[in-house]
């Protein structure tokens, strides 16, 4: 019963925390920003696109919690030590007395020792908090790179160094994924040698569930907040961007003209060649040097490669960067909050 109430009150958690990435999505909408792969600059994106990109797994995560949530309902009550009850109780009138919408336990002997639910919540708090830690390290690297600029309520100053602002707040959220994995592993060891029936090795599981618990509510509760508060540089984010980013743009040009993108790729690589070893920037080649290349290439190149809200638009497939598919996830969060909550 304690776990159910728990559960309910995290999905609140969640909700909000949701919500706050909305906000902020839909507040930058417009802003354009480097993608990457490696940790490398490969295509042009919308922030927010970025954004929805650390929401959806949360999105994940909750329909997850709700399954751990129908797995706990279940009644134990009425088992006895693990022969079940010898008075005649009405166990399924006892469960839906507490509000167990799953009913009973089907064996008494094995519900004094399942502790399947308990398992279930770590496991399920492991993958939360990895998502969380993989939003809290882009953040950090996006702060390092002056992209974001964290509240002074999640950050503090060095001991030493004055000039430091450091993202303390995102590296505890980063530091307590591992700390949840040893949480949940440890239990699962802890179980799989028991006999059937109580053994006090079941009091581990307290412990364990209660620290997992408060931790998955005060990190959501502070990823929240970090979101609520963060403010974009947009100059330094839009500075990222990079006439490279659109190689694979210049391919898709010739894809239009009914070249098929296994000799596209090639050409587009040449062009990124041919502006290394002139030293110039690869939206720098004038038309006859990309003619040079193939000559396939026309005029109209320019304004149909070398601009990076171009290149936005066109990825307007669903789950897309362009403006209005980054809308629509907006949307569609906003309606999952709604039903969620």
């Amino acid at each position: 019963m304690y776990t159910i109430g728990q559960i309910k009150e995290i999905k609140t958690i969640i909700v909000d925390l949701l919500l706050a990435g909305c906000n902020l999505a839909q507040s930058e909408l417009e802003l354009l920003t480097a993608g990457y792969t490696h940790l490398q600059p490969a295509q042009p994106i919308r922030f927010s696109h970025w954004l929805c990109s650390h929401l959806w797994p949360i999105v994940r995560d909750a329909k997850r919690l709700e399954n751990v949530l129908s797995s706990t309902n279940v009644c134990p009550l009425g088992s006895g030590a693990l022969a079940g009850n010898a008075f005649g109780v009405d166990r399924e009138f006892l469960a839906k007395e507490l509000g167990f919408d799953g009913g009973c336990t089907e064996n008494s002997l094995d519900a004094v020792c399942d502790r399947d639910f308990v398992v279930e919540f770590l496991m399920w708090h492991t993958m939360l908090l990895m998502h969380l830690s993989q939003l809290s390290e882009d953040l950090i690297i996006m702060n390092l790179l002056k992209g974001v600029e964290i509240s002074d309520m999640y950050a503090t100053g060095s001991s030493l160094m004055p000039q430091k602002k450091n993202p303390d707040a995102l590296e505890l959220l980063r530091g307590k994924a591992g700390i949840a994995l040893g949480r949940q592993v440890g239990f699962v060891a802890t179980l799989k040698g028991l006999p059937r029936a109580y053994n006090k090795d079941l009091q581990e599981d307290k412990v364990p569930l209660f620290d997992a618990i408060d931790i998955v509510k005060d990190c959501l509760a502070i990823a929240t907040g970090v979101l609520a508060t963060l403010k974009t540089n947009k100059d330094h984010l839009r500075s990222s961007l990079c006439p490279e980013m659109l190689a694979t743009d210049l391919a898709d040009y010739l894809v239009r003209k009914g070249v098929p993108f296994r000799e596209t790729h090639h050409i587009s690589g040449a062009a990124v060649r041919k502006s290394e070893e002139l030293g110039i920037s690869l939206d720098q080649l004038t038309i006859e040097q990309l003619k040079d290349i193939d000559d396939r290439f026309d005029s109209d190149v320019v304004e149909e490669v070398w601009n990076y809200e171009m290149s936005v638009e066109r990825k307007s497939s669903l789950g897309g960067t362009s403006k209005e598919m980054v809308q629509n996830q907006i949307d569609e969060l906003k309606k999952f909050c709604e039903k969620f909550a």
